[in-house]
Formats: C-alpha cells, structure tokens, sequence
C-alpha cells in the first residue's frame, strides 16, 4: 500500500513539473507576443532554456549518480561548436532554419556523448575530488582543441586544420569560391546565422525532463541511485558499477551537448572562452541552490539565476556583489534548521497525516 501511494505521489510530482513548465511557456510566450516583455528579458529566453537543459543534465550527475563534476561546461562547447558546423554546412541543403536547427542539436547531442564515452570509461574509475579535478581538465583541454580549429565549408565539403602550432591560417583551407568559414581557431565561429527559438529551447526542456525523470524512476535509475548511497552494498547484490555510473554519465553529456547547440545557434559569433571554468561552476552553483538530485529546484535556480543579474543592472558596480550576497543568504537560508523547523510548523497536518498513512500501512 505505502509502495503503490509512492509510486502515486512521484507521478504526480513528474505531472506537476511537466505541467508547470507548459504553463510557464504559454505565460512567457504570450507576453512576448504582446510585446509585454523588455527587450534585455526577451533577449535572455533562449539562453535561459539552455542553462535549465544544463542544470537538469549536471543535476543527473552530480544529485542523482552522486559524482562531482567540474567540466560540464565541456561538453556545452563540443555540442555547441559540432552544431555550428552541422547547421552551416546544411545552409544550402536544407533551406528551413528549424529543421537545420533540430539537426544540429542532434548533431551536438551524438558528439558530446562520444566525448563522454571517451571521458567517462577511464575517468569514472576515479571518485571525489579526483573525478573533479579530471573533469575540470577535460573542461580545459577542450577549450584548447576548439581554439587550434580552423574549419571552413565549399562546394566539396567540410575542410578542417588542427593548428596545434600555430603557423596554419585561414587561407591554408584552400576553400572554392562561395566557400563559408565556419570557425576561426581562437577567434572562434563567426558570421553565424541566429536560427535558435524560444519554442525549440522549450521543446528541448520537455524532452530533457522526460529522458532525466523517466530514467530516475526506472530500474536503471534506482540503481544509480543506489551506488550514490553505498557503491560498497550496491556491488555486493550485484549491480553493475561502471555500466550504471557511465549510462548517468553519457546522458548526462549528451543533454549538455544540444543545449550547447541550441546556445551556439543564438549567437553570430561565439568563442571557446564563453565555456570556461566559471561557467561549469556557475551550472553547479544551479544545482547545488536548487537541490541536490531535485529537479523542480535545477528549473528555479537556473531561471532566477540568470534573470538576477540583468534585473541589478541597474545597481552597475554593486550588481555582483548583491548577487553574490543573496547566494549566500538562500543557501544560509535552506541549510537552517531554524526555517525546516518554521515550514514544518506550517504544514504540521501534512507531515502526521502522511506518517499515519504509512503506520496503517
């Protein structure tokens, strides 16, 4: 009985969210039909969208799996910059913005799960701050790749340079008239063409919360769950260690990966810099304010994480520093025993009428 009142109570928590998200949509896109929304929030949609993907994606990491990630921000740039070259390679192929759109996010999707393949198989062997300190690398070393690449498209196709020492240049690609050049090694993609929608980055939080909550209540997801508890029990009735903490790992990359794609495809141009160490910090600081392994806090957090410093602009010099300030007052502010004691105070029958539930049970 207190099984099947479970199992109810977390359909009705996965509705919820799907249904709140849907509502918050049809809510945001109706006011910037109307035209009710400034230029600065409307503006910030799509990256918003993103950053809820990256959330819920590092949530499944580091909230559900139990693991430390640093280089999330790594596989946001495979998925970004592999998209930019799908997208623009397409341009003359398929002429319809969204449907080259949809393909560079699948493009970025496949791309950054191979990177998490190759990163997960030696590097989920490690734990802790070890696994931390990898993952930062693997952040860092891809930013450098990204930077050494010089890749243009012609009538013959995609032609790429590695510039690992600098003495290869634009010109070296050797492109046919009416080529296109798509990335300029450390100056980045430039002259991309902004084809990214609100609708497209809505569509990919629905289908990120269906893979992340569906996997969560699956077998599968206990059993990632369960070598977050205690990888030593969890060994010893048998579960496969590495099979279950490299599927967490893979989709947790791949969902990074159209994210970067649906992010790179909203800006003309885009350097590896913007994936740096600060950002994989700030999408932790996402998840860690929102909750660990909860998703409905991963959606807040991003949303008002993001919005919060365009709304202090206003305050110019000080705008950080009061943005750092309320970070620090709500995780003072969730971690006191004193406000669980004056919630619980205001949902007291709630809290008995659930404990009797489960003592009849």
């Amino acid at each position: 009985m207190s099984k099947l009142k479970s199992i109810k109570k977390t359909t009705l928590v996965d509705f919820a969210t799907y249904i709140g998200v849907i509502i918050a949509f049809i809510i945001v896109n109706t006011l910037k039909n109307d035209g009710a929304l400034t230029r600065s929030f409307t503006g910030q949609l799509i990256p918003i969208c993103c950053y809820v993907v990256m959330a819920i994606s590092l949530n499944l990491t580091v909230g559900v799996l139990g693991e430390l990630s640093l280089g999330h921000a790594g596989f946001m740039s495979v998925g970004a910059f592999s998209g930019i070259i799908a997208a623009m390679s397409l341009q003359t192929v398929i002429p319809s913005p969204v449907l080259r759109l949809i393909i560079a996010i699948i493009v970025g999707a496949f791309f950054a799960a191979i990177a998490g393949v190759i990163i997960g198989i030696p590097v989920l062997r490690l734990r802790g701050d070890y696994l931390a300190i990898v993952t930062l690398a693997f952040g860092e070393i891809i930013k450098e790749v990204i930077n050494c690449l010089i890749v243009g498209v012609d009538s013959n196709g995609l032609h790429v340079i590695f510039n690992a020492f600098g003495s290869k240049s634009v010109s070296d690609l050797n492109l046919l008239e009416g080529g296109v050049m798509i990335i300029k090694g450390a100056q980045g993609a430039t002259g991309v063409k902004a084809i990214s929608t609100f609708t497209v980055g809505f569509i990919l939080i629905m289908i990120t919360l269906v893979i992340v909550l569906n996997l969560i209540r699956s077998r599968s997801g206990r059993a990632i769950m369960a070598l977050r508890d205690n990888r030593i029990a969890a060994e010893s009735v048998g579960i496969n260690i590495t099979k279950y903490k490299l599927m967490a790992f893979v989709i947790s990359s791949a969902l990074a990966g159209a994210a970067g794609a649906l992010y790179g495809l909203n800006f003309s141009s885009l350097m590896s810099s913007k994936f740096n160490f600060n950002t994989s910090i700030l999408i932790l600081v996402y998840v860690v304010l929102g909750g660990l392994g909860n998703i409905w806090g991963s959606i807040i957090s991003a949303v008002i994480l993001t919005i919060l410093p365009e709304a202090l602009r206003g305050f110019e010099d000080y705008r950080m520093l009061i943005y750092a300030i309320v970070l620090i007052l709500v995780m003072l502010a969730t971690n006191s025993p004193q406000i669980k004691n004056l919630v619980e105070k205001i949902i007291p029958r709630r809290k008995k009428g659930e404990e009797a539930d489960e003592e009849a049970a």
